[in-house]
């Protein structure tokens, strides 16, 4: 793996070396990655043996052991692991020691009991002379499966539950005093989207890479950009056998929309690069109120095309009306806007009427319509319908779409969902009261009326 020279030498994958090398320095790793990356049998696989065999190669700079060490591998089912992670380490049945394991290394192996031709335990010499083991999991045996003694690494080849991952971060924390942790890998392809798991390595949905100064968690996303070893033709012909709501996690490795997803719609598809909003585009805002968090989104309407540019937003808490109606008043105080409805009935903090406060503070805002689902509905068509695009420099907007999800009962995920909820208010309120600068109007330095749309607004009248 990895030569020096040749059409697939080992400069040609930096991304794959650096995830090796980062086990010098953290204790948990992911490699959120496209399929055929070689996330298994380039990444997974590969350190794994160089642990159990403690035959590094002469360009390894990760973390080594100078003793015989102990591992678990876990896929997703007993016959995935089977099919996958045996057949990788082991080599193919009837074939044993043709796979990652060198095959004089193999001491013995112990069967897996009820399957046919799997193997529960592999034992590896090690050059230290001790003997390493490799024990073969699978999730659907459940968290219980995962509990026992410290072990030195576990290495989890596609994504596993919460509640597994947790159970496996506890059998490698060390309980000597100054000895380091055991080491935890992850490598997978997020097909169920922003889960629970995902989200450990993305928080917001976003996926960087690096370590996170938050949780020292160590996350590297491979996409088929990373794989020299896929020709053109080869990505070519995956792609066009991929559905479109698949096509990011399979090709670049962002979590896929899934089931749960409200706005089923690739954020490749809505992301557009800034631009200046030309003087003559209806514009309008909505916003979302609370102590925590209080959210507004601005939206132009490009009157030819009738597309919506989400094209700035606002998201800040623990601060008073004063505050965010400084900002608001800032992107033109001349823009009308709709409110959360209920702030007609309750504070941010004391109870005050705060529609009436905003309003005292100079905003054109009134009530928007809550209606909700009629809401999901609009900014689903708009999407869907390719007239609703939201501007690169929007991230906030981004993180909160990512994990915009309904949980396994229906309901709407209630966390993070502020600037969603504004952009909801804006599809069924805002965009009625969208207007342009009165001040043009008045100066009659606006288009004429004709490049408009029948409807246009302009300063309020139509």
């Amino acid at each position: 793996m990895y030569p020096d020279e040749g059409p697939l030498h080992r400069g040609l994958y930096p991304k794959h070396i650096s995830f090796f090398e980062m086990g010098a320095e953290v204790d948990e790793r992911c490699v959120m990655a496209a399929n055929r990356v070689g996330k298994t049998e380039g990444i997974g696989g590969p350190e794994v043996t160089y642990h159990l065999t403690g035959k590094y190669p002469h360009w390894w700079k990760g973390r080594r052991f100078d003793r015989a060490t102990t591992w678990w591998a876990s896929g997703t089912t007993n016959k995935k692991t089977q099919e996958i992670i045996q057949t990788k380490m082991l080599g193919p049945v009837g074939k044993m020691g043709t796979g990652l394991i060198p095959g004089e290394l193999i001491v013995r192996t112990i069967p897996k009991p009820g399957i046919p031709d799997a193997i529960g335990a592999v034992f590896v010499r090690h050059v230290s002379g001790g003997i390493s083991a490799l024990t073969f999991k699978s999730y659907e045996m459940g968290r219980e499966a995962f509990e026992g003694n410290e072990v030195d690494g576990i290495w989890l080849d596609e994504e596993p539950p919460a509640v597994v991952y947790f159970e496996c971060l506890t059998r490698t924390m060390s309980t000597e005093p100054g000895k380091r942790n055991g080491m935890l890998i992850a490598t997978f392809t997020p097909l169920e989207g922003l889960t629970e798991t995902a989200l450990l390595f993305a928080p917001g949905g976003a996926i960087k890479d690096g370590v996170n100064p938050d949780t020292g968690r160590y996350t590297l996303n491979l996409t088929w950009d990373d794989a020299p070893h896929l020709t053109k033709e080869a990505k070519d012909k995956m792609l066009l056998a991929y559905p479109p709501y698949m096509r990011d996690a399979r090709t670049k490795g962002i979590p896929q929309l899934g089931s749960g997803a409200i706005y089923p719609v690739p954020e490749s598809e809505i992301k557009v690069p800034d631009f200046k909003i030309p003087d003559h585009w209806p514009r309008a805002y909505a916003m979302d109120v609370g102590w925590n968090c209080t959210a507004v989104v601005w939206i132009a309407v490009d009157p030819e095309t009738k597309t919506k540019y989400l094209y700035s937003v606002h998201r800040q808490g623990h601060a008073e009306p004063s505050v965010h109606a400084r900002t608001i008043k800032a992107r033109g105080e001349w823009i009308p806007g709709k409110i959360d409805p209920a702030a007609r009935g309750r504070g941010q903090k004391d109870g005050a009427q705060l529609l009436q406060d905003y309003q005292d503070l100079g905003l054109k805002v009134s009530p928007a319509d809550n209606a909700v689902e009629t809401g999901l509905l609009r900014v689903w068509e708009a999407l869907s319908g390719g007239e609703f695009k939201v501007f690169e420099s929007c991230e906030p907007w981004f993180m909160e779409y990512r994990i915009y999800r309904r949980d396994d009962k229906g309901h709407i995920v209630k966390k993070d969902d502020h600037l969603m909820d504004a952009t909801r208010y804006w599809f069924t309120s805002a965009e009625s009261i969208a207007c342009i600068n009165p001040a043009l109007i008045a100066k009659k330095t606006y288009v004429p009326p004709r490049a408009f749309g029948t409807g246009a607004v302009f300063g309020g009248k139509r």
